[in-house]
């Protein structure tokens, strides 16, 4: 099995596919039509800082632990020669929260997939957008077969390790981007759409508040899967050639493509159609189906954004399942990587099949993301700067690196990225904001 990315264009499009997900298609969308030009460019700041510094530090940790989660908080802990009782468990809170947000991630890729195939028979024009989604998101275990479905293709994709998410994602995320591309382009066609446009670069002093710029802060920092988890493994199959600050960047910069490129799709069509401002699943299943059936050729185009998404979740659903078996099957090396992929295949989708229903989906990925996810978040970055030694993460992030980063970026990572990182838990946590 390769453990290492073949390219810096593998590793880009595995980083950008593990990233690129949900939040992308329909949170930032949501949000950039609320906040307009001052959430971009606020959206903008802090992806670079989490480029720069988080998803980096992350990268990093990964490539000089030689492994991903449990491993990597492991040898930061022995780093300090402190106390690795504490190295060996903690690792598992953020792991955790992987796997957890796997289970309901792969309900709702199971609707998208159910979306693509009602789109190639046509089953989704023939009612209603909000009765057809309520005849399956409203009926239990109704969505089995495509959840099954995408379970089986997630974990044949992750068998090869670093090889074949690379060969996948080189399909599935420039697909991704073009499939999306076109739709923009469709929807820039329709009448009156100039008025999205208008609207989302605008500014409103009204939006300079402290909601538009947590809103930017908590959608960049998540949008990029800094969970203190996912982009470590990434960065376990990072070669030692690699520019490490260098692809952290660009897989940010990638990642904001995917969530403007939706918002060209999204807020101009709901602006052409006067529909309210809307976000969530209900995005995907009732508005734009909807605005899909009124214009000319809608059904293709239906297809092609649910395949799109089908993709780039799959994509993320890889990495879940990767992050957890790659820190199982290195923590107890007697057992069989496919067998571990398999027993988390299938725990995954029969813990998800009673999430089945949308009533049931959104509480539980509200309590993952309020509480699992930003703990595990703030638990990596606090270990990364105050846990891990200093020299070494410098050393690694040097390490090939065209510009050399000294003490202010160490002190960016420490005294800006860990606090942010802290104060989106406590946000979080105490006034129940789901990021």
């Amino acid at each position: 099995m390769n453990k290492e990315f073949s390219s810096k264009l593998g590793l880009i499009l595995s980083a950008v596919g593990s990233a690129v997900g949900m939040a992308n298609i329909w949170g930032f969308p949501y949000k950039f039509q609320s906040g307009g030009l001052v959430f971009l460019i606020f959206y903008i700041l802090f992806s670079v800082i989490f480029s720069v510094v988080g998803l980096s530090s992350e990268f990093a940790i990964g490539r000089l632990a030689k492994t991903g989660t449990l491993g990597a908080y492991e040898y930061s802990y022995k780093t300090r020669n402190q106390n690795t009782k504490i190295g060996r468990v903690v690792g598992f809170i953020p792991l955790m929260g992987t796997f957890l947000i796997a289970i309901g991630y792969s309900v709702i890729v199971a609707y998208v997939l159910k979306g693509f195939i009602d789109s190639l028979t046509g089953e989704i024009f023939t009612q209603q957008s909000q009765a057809w989604f309520d005849s399956f998101a409203s009926v239990p275990h109704s969505v089995i077969p495509y959840h099954a479905i995408i379970i089986i293709i997630t974990i044949l994709t992750c068998f090869g390790g670093a090889s074949s998410i690379e060969k996948t994602n080189k399909i599935m995320m420039p697909t991704f981007f073009v499939l999306f591309l076109i739709l923009a382009i469709k929807v820039g066609s329709l009448p009156n759409s100039i008025e999205g446009y208008k609207n989302m670069f605008l500014y409103d002093p009204k939006t300079l508040n402290m909601k538009t710029i947590l809103d930017s802060m908590g959608q960049a920092f998540f949008s990029l899967s800094i969970t203190g988890s996912g982009m470590i493994v990434v960065g376990s199959y990072i070669s030692k050639d690699e520019d490490i600050v260098s692809s952290s960047i660009q897989t940010g910069i990638f990642d904001t493509l995917a969530g403007l490129i939706s918002s060209f799709v999204i807020i101009p069509a709901v602006s052409v159609f006067a529909i309210k401002e809307v976000g969530g699943p209900s995005l995907l299943f009732v508005t734009l189906p909807t605005i899909l059936n009124n214009i000319k050729f809608g059904r293709i185009f239906a297809i092609l954004l649910y395949l799109a998404v089908v993709f780039a979740g799959i994509s993320s659903l890889q990495n879940m399942l990767e992050v957890m078996a790659e820190s199982i099957t290195n923590r107890y090396r007697h057992l069989s990587r496919k067998a571990v992929f398999i027993v988390l295949g299938l725990a995954v989708f029969l813990l998800g099949i009673n999430l089945e229903t949308i009533d049931k989906f959104g509480p539980y990925m509200d309590i993952i993301s309020i509480y699992i996810i930003p703990i595990g978040a703030s638990i990596g970055a606090i270990t990364w700067f105050y846990v891990l030694k200093k020299d070494l993460l410098l050393k690694e992030i040097n390490l090939n690196s065209k510009h050399k980063y000294k003490e202010i970026w160490y002190r960016l990572g420490k005294y800006l990225y860990v606090p942010i990182s802290i104060l989106l838990t406590l946000l979080a946590l105490i006034f129940k904001i789901s990021f």
